[in-house]
């Protein structure tokens, strides 16, 4: 793999099946229950309180199962979920926002300063795990959780997303592996 020039170092991932217990360190797995039972913490537990809420059907097309960069939104859970429930797969690492009063006066030097003016450590490359998600669920991220995807095989797929109405604007934080770290993650289905 070539990034200007430059030969990147392909980091291959194992794929984890999403499971309730396999991703709850970065969200909840949601999959069907049956109508009228109450909520509980089955259901996706939502952060939406910092603005307003967007639920949309989003088309994708050309996302091959690679990927050198990952993102995270600073004021939200989102909600991601296949529609027809084809299969589909996420990059994923754990929440390294830090909380304001950590970072006063002591920044270090791994610390950045993200345009929405939250304060983060940017993922490291073994910290990155990828799952698959098949079936009828989707997945809640908690706030914070870098993600990349969705990917998948076929050319084209649809999903619904549930985030605010402005989070791919005001609350949209990137690390890009690939001119970071020179680094581009693969993986097999």
């Amino acid at each position: 793999m070539e990034s200007a020039g430059k030969t990147l170092k392909e980091v291959k991932v194992e794929v984890i099946e999403a499971t309730d217990e396999s991703f709850k360190e970065y969200g909840q797995v949601i999959g069907p229950s049956p109508d009228g039972e109450e909520f509980g913490p089955q259901d996706a537990q939502l952060d939406l309180s910092r603005g307003t809420p967007r639920l949309y059907i989003m088309n994708l097309s050309g996302r091959s199962l690679k990927f050198g960069s990952i993102t995270h939104h600073a004021s939200v859970t989102q909600c991601l979920g296949s529609i027809g429930g084809n299969t589909w797969y996420l990059g994923v690492a754990k929440s390294s926002i830090l909380d304001p009063n950590q970072v006063e006066g002591d920044k270090g030097p791994n610390v950045v300063q993200a345009h929405a003016g939250h304060f983060y450590v940017p993922p490291a490359i073994e910290d990155v795990r990828v799952f698959r998600f098949s079936g009828p669920k989707f997945v809640k991220l908690n706030v914070g959780t870098w993600h990349a995807g969705p990917l998948f095989k076929p050319q084209e797929m649809a999903f619904y997303n549930l985030e605010l109405s402005n989070t791919n604007v005001v609350d949209h934080t990137t690390h890009y592996f690939k001119n970071v770290d020179n680094a581009m993650f693969t993986f097999d289905e």
